[in-house]
């Protein structure tokens, strides 16, 4: 199992600290380093940043969303970044939900989102590949446009520039059953939100069709530290937001993911709370059992016992949150 650090994306500004956590996590030997992107910062440019102060460690996104660009918009910035870093590249997507793509980016959620993120990809395939002019009638996606708002003559292109890559490693951001089993026939690799690693069998059937080579890279946030319920304050923190905030009471793919996982009743209660203005009861309402299971929290002895159970399944690279140097030379001296 490598690892990898997961930097996110920026609150109120850049950190300074990302850039040197980015590149001590190189020097330790993490293979990878991961930006995301919400409604603000975005995931590409703050990877070609990190990309010009390093010189090994992979660079992906996680995750950049579909709603923001088009998808051969996303293909340039992935093939421009790829050259740029001597073949680096690792691109993660996802579709984000229905607020953040209505209310950000002023665009309907797609009724199949499994038909959206199947097109998006193949369009993604097609201008990597450049093996012939990229074309597409699809539900979502159609190269070259053909809508009745349309002038008629556009023309199938294929890229300018020759990809670095053509088989750059394509990877999604899938919860749900089905959009976990898509992603193990149409991508490279699945990059878990919440994974516990006492119930990866629970993905056995979903991951079936899964090609030889496929990456499957969780999250999960770590601190090595003395005291084990202070040190899940931060996962409790960020699982109230994702739990209670990102999403609607009607439609939340994390609260969703959450119930399955065995906490619906606290998935309910933690939405009520932030939606009533609560936020600090909907954080103290994150059952310490549920963030636990889903991150690297405590002493030395106890993250490398925990350790062993995340390398005793399917997962390929972990991916670290993680805010501190010695967090990370830790994890990178018990992984070996």
């Amino acid at each position: 199992m490598r690892l990898g650090l997961a930097l996110g994306y920026w609150g109120r500004g850049p950190d300074p600290r990302d850039l040197e956590l980015a590149r001590q996590a190189e020097d330790l030997g993490y293979h990878s380093v991961w930006t995301a992107e919400s409604w603000g910062s975005d995931a590409f440019t703050a990877l070609t940043w990190i990309a010009a102060h390093t010189s090994r460690i992979r660079l992906g996104t996680a995750v950049a969303q579909m709603a923001a660009r088009t998808p051969t918009a996303t293909a340039m910035h992935a093939l421009t970044l790829d050259h740029l870093s001597g073949g680096r590249m690792l691109l993660g997507l996802g579709l984000s939900g229905p607020q953040v793509v209505e209310g950000w980016y002023g665009r309907p959620f797609p009724a199949s989102p499994l038909t959206l993120t199947r097109e998006y990809v193949d369009v993604v395939r097609q201008v990597l590949r450049r093996a012939a002019p990229v074309r597409l009638e699809g539900r979502y996606h159609t190269h070259p446009y053909a809508g009745p708002d349309g002038t008629g003559i556009g023309k199938p292109l294929k890229p300018i520039t020759h990809p670095l890559r053509p088989d750059l490693p394509v990877l999604l951001g899938a919860e749900g059953p089905k959009n976990v089993a898509q992603t193990a026939r149409i991508a490279d690799g699945w990059l878990p939100l919440y994974w516990s690693p006492t119930r990866a069998a629970a993905w056995d059937s979903a991951l079936a069709e899964a090609p030889p080579g496929f990456l499957v890279a969780p999250m999960a946030q770590a601190r090595i530290c003395d005291d084990v319920a202070e040190g899940l304050l931060p996962v409790k923190a960020m699982l109230g937001f994702y739990v209670g905030g990102m999403g609607h009471a009607r439609r939340n793919f994390h609260a969703d993911l959450m119930a399955r996982m065995g906490y619906g009743e606290a998935a309910e209660r933690i939405g009520a709370l932030f939606a009533a203005g609560r936020r600090e009861e909907a954080v103290r309402a994150v059952p310490d059992a549920f963030a636990d299971e889903i991150s690297l929290v405590g002493p030395r002895e106890r993250v490398a016992e925990r350790l062993e159970l995340w390398r005793s399944g399917p997962v390929t690279d972990l991916l670290v949150t993680a805010a501190d140097p010695v967090t990370l030379r830790v994890l990178a001296e018990l992984n070996g």
